[in-house]
């Protein structure tokens, strides 16, 4: 069994505040943690990897929907390097590949756990808003359609 583990250089004293969203470096590390952790396969798959526990690839595809193989790959690849998803290849014929969340990844399970839950508890609502607004922005179109004006600068 090979277990593949993420090397990390010493952090030691360098933990950040991000309450000051006027200093550029905390913008800069929250936009790279978003970018990973906030777009939906990740989101998914930290979900189904903190719900379901250690998963092969094929389980996980299965279990969200719409996802296609190339883009679960590329998430797994992704996740797995910033050091949330482990992988662990077993040396058998056919190779048995394995995925769970590291330590680090088992502490997004609560932020996309609440989070799950809000989405389901709102959807609804959500919908509704949509409605209201796609309703009100159609009305005020065919009403009276928007016009530019345009100045001549002298």
């Amino acid at each position: 069994m090979f277990i593949l583990v993420p090397r990390f250089p010493s952090q030691e004293g360098t933990a950040m505040s991000l309450q000051d969203t006027s200093k550029s470096a905390n913008c800069l590390a929250m936009s790279d943690v978003l970018n990973r952790i906030g777009d939906k396969w990740s989101v998914m798959v930290v979900g189904m990897l903190g719900r379901s526990g250690t998963l092969r690839f094929n389980e996980l595809k299965r279990l969200i929907n719409g996802v296609s193989q190339r883009m679960l790959t590329l998430t797994l690849r992704n996740l797995e390097r910033d050091g949330l998803v482990t992988r662990t290849i077993y040396p058998e014929v056919p190779p048995r590949v394995e995925y769970s969340l590291t330590e680090l990844g088992k502490t997004l399970q609560g932020p996309i756990s609440g989070l799950w839950d809000w989405a389901g508890e709102n959807h609804g609502s959500i919908i509704d808003a949509r409605a209201i607004y796609d309703a009100r922005e159609n009305a005020v179109t065919t009403a009276e359609p928007r016009k530019a004006a345009y100045t001549r600068g002298d």
